[in-house]
């Protein structure tokens, strides 16, 4: 509560730039109450109704930044003027005005939404002034700390989504293992555009894709969510393997919310288990060939095609491979490699990257992927600003035995 003294003692409170709505029908209080603001602050803008129903009419909660509401209005009782403009205006910054013996209903008004209450008889410019400012910051703090929390709920239910788009490899039942690694590039968001995932297929063998939506923003990253979604479908459905990339094409293009937008794309899918071991065939798109890690880190570089969605009439040419006992292979987006690297104005690209790998070649397969993230950041000397997505994988308990030494290119 703010008692108004009847002195003119204080300091003044400039309030330039507020517009105050009086609504008083005793046309001598309202007059007392202009002169008081008047002779502290003359360029305050007062205006003043004599009914909350002319309030209403004339619109003119929309043009105010305080409201100095008298309980003794006629045709009003107790809290309904109080109510009715709270219900009009949720965010008006109401002070209200009572009488003397009225003192209670000014505690029941702040309990029920005003900012404060005023009694009439001991008024002072000043304090008025004072009060008023005090509703209306008061009123834009409780405002701010709501649209905070609704942000934080509105954060928290878009990571709960996008949470729910990053994959869980079906590889039950294949004798492969897989450690993935995601981050965003985009502030307080947990998908971007990369994307990977990885399937035991119909027939067996193994699928996995990395992949890359160029740009940043969130429609990138729900293009990126619908093609990891259509890559599986394809994968589960018993599509052909060559046909996978051209079907996957046809997805982007169709769904692309810009003509000009394009992906990258590295597929590998390893073959059952047979005498000789496991086989894998590559593909890519545009994108950072894979790395094999054993016995020591070198990449699998088959013919590089255009990005998914550059042009129509494009052939992704593949390369087989046969993978050694204790193999390991990382797929991984570009987000991972261009940040700079050891030489001066140089990025870390795919050479760096084996340097890297050779260094970490004793560390286990599940700190795998974070620690190359890491140290990627190490040298570039801070955080990474594209998305990057790792997927690393291996054959059943194998990959979590150290790579020996050896040439790491």
């Amino acid at each position: 509560m703010v008692e108004l003294p009847t002195s003119p003692a204080g300091a003044q409170v400039a309030l330039r730039g507020r517009r105050v709505l009086l609504v008083e029908d005793d046309p001598g209080d309202a007059f007392l109450v202009g002169e008081l603001l008047a002779e502290v602050d003359p360029e305050l803008e007062l205006a003043v109704a004599t009914s909350v129903t002319e309030v209403l009419d004339r619109g003119l909660l929309a043009h105010c930044d305080c409201v100095l509401l008298d309980l003794n209005l006629p045709g009003t009782e107790g809290l309904d003027g109080l109510r009715t403009i709270l219900r009009a205006d949720a965010n008006a910054a109401v002070c209200v005005l009572t009488g003397l013996d009225d003192e209670y209903l000014g505690v029941a008004a702040v309990a029920g939404g005003a900012q404060d209450y005023l009694v009439k008889g001991k008024s002072d410019g000043p304090v008025l002034i004072r009060a008023i400012r005090y509703a209306v910051e008061r009123r834009r703090a409780e405002a701010s700390l709501l649209r905070l929390r609704e942000e934080r709920l509105v954060a928290a239910e878009s990571a709960r989504l996008e949470r729910g788009l990053l994959p869980s490899p079906l590889l039950t039942g294949s004798s492969v293992d897989a450690r993935s690694f995601y981050r965003s590039g985009r502030t307080r968001a947990v998908i971007g555009g990369d994307f990977f995932d990885a399937v035991l297929g119909p027939s067996g063998a193994v699928y996995a894709i990395v992949g890359d939506v160029c740009g940043h923003g969130p429609d990138e990253a729900a293009l990126g969510a619908l093609l990891r979604v259509s890559w599986r479908a394809l994968v589960l459905a018993g599509v052909d393997e060559p046909a996978l990339l051209p079907n996957l094409q046809q997805v982007l293009v169709s769904e692309r919310h810009d003509h000009r937008l394009f992906t990258t794309a590295c597929t590998a899918v390893i073959s059952p288990a047979e005498a000789g071991g496991h086989e894998v065939l590559v593909r890519l798109a545009g994108h950072p060939p894979p790395v094999s890690l054993w016995p020591y880190a070198t990449t699998i570089t088959p013919h590089v095609g255009l990005p998914l969605g550059i042009a129509d009439d494009v052939e992704w040419k593949s390369v087989r491979c046969r993978l050694d006992p204790g193999w390991a292979l990382l797929l991984y987006t570009d987000g991972l490699i261009e940040g700079r690297g050891w030489v001066p104005e140089e990025l870390l690209w795919e050479e760096g990257l084996l340097e890297v790998l050779g260094e970490e070649r004793a560390t286990d397969a599940e700190l795998l992927p974070l620690r190359l993230v890491e140290r990627a950041q190490q040298i570039n000397g801070g955080p990474l600003l594209d998305d990057v997505a790792i997927l690393l994988l291996s054959a059943n308990g194998a990959a979590a035995d150290p790579a020996p030494p050896g040439p790491t290119s």
